[in-house]
């Protein structure tokens, strides 16, 4: 059986992509709940990130977001560091959960494409991305924008990806995902 992500920037509209897909009775690892889940609940990563970033990493032992935001946004170094801690545990997790498809907002920088076969993209113009953002997450423009930059351009995930879902609210999603579970099944007969 293929393995298969879903990846997209922040605000395409990939979350939304893989309720849809659960729907359809696909379970979907998600890459960033088990981030958060493996930050909170591994002793190694506790220690690790504490020593990294400080006495303020975890706070009554429940992490303390601002903390790992603030000391991940001040450098590309330290945001190198952090996912150096993270990503390996993630990736262990992933390959231990028996699970076949993954959602992954980070899926080249992570180089967690590596433990896939296939690659779908979730896009949306970047100004129904900012509106989105800024809804979900009350935050400025500007800040939308900084997230946004974080993360590699639109163009080079359409360019590396095998399949594309539209999310701009203008093309109906239903269709584009039959159409795509469609071709991988296809695809998996094959081998």
């Amino acid at each position: 059986m293929k393995r298969i992500a879903i990846t997209g920037g922040i605000g395409s509209g990939k979350s939304y992509v893989c309720r849809l897909l659960n729907q359809r009775g696909i379970d979907i690892y998600d890459c960033d709940d088990a981030a958060k889940r493996l930050m909170h609940s591994s002793t190694r990563l506790r220690e690790q990130l504490t020593q990294l970033i400080g006495p303020d990493t975890y706070i009554n032992n429940v992490l303390n977001k601002a903390a790992v935001a603030q000391f991940l946004l001040a450098s590309d170094d330290n945001a190198h560091a952090i996912d150096s801690i993270v990503h390996p545990a993630v990736a262990e997790d992933f390959r231990n959960s028996g699970l076949t498809w993954m959602e992954c907002a980070i899926l080249y920088e992570s180089g967690f494409d590596q433990l896939v076969d296939l690659v779908i993209v979730v896009t949306a113009p970047e100004e129904v991305r900012l509106q989105r953002i800024i809804n979900r997450d009350d935050i400025t423009p500007q800040k939308a924008r900084e997230w946004i930059s974080r993360q590699w351009p639109q163009q080079e995930l359409q360019r590396r990806a095998d399949y594309e879902i539209r999310n701009d609210g203008l093309l109906p999603l239903e269709p584009q995902i039959d159409n795509i579970i469609q071709q991988i099944t296809t695809c998996n007969r094959q081998f």
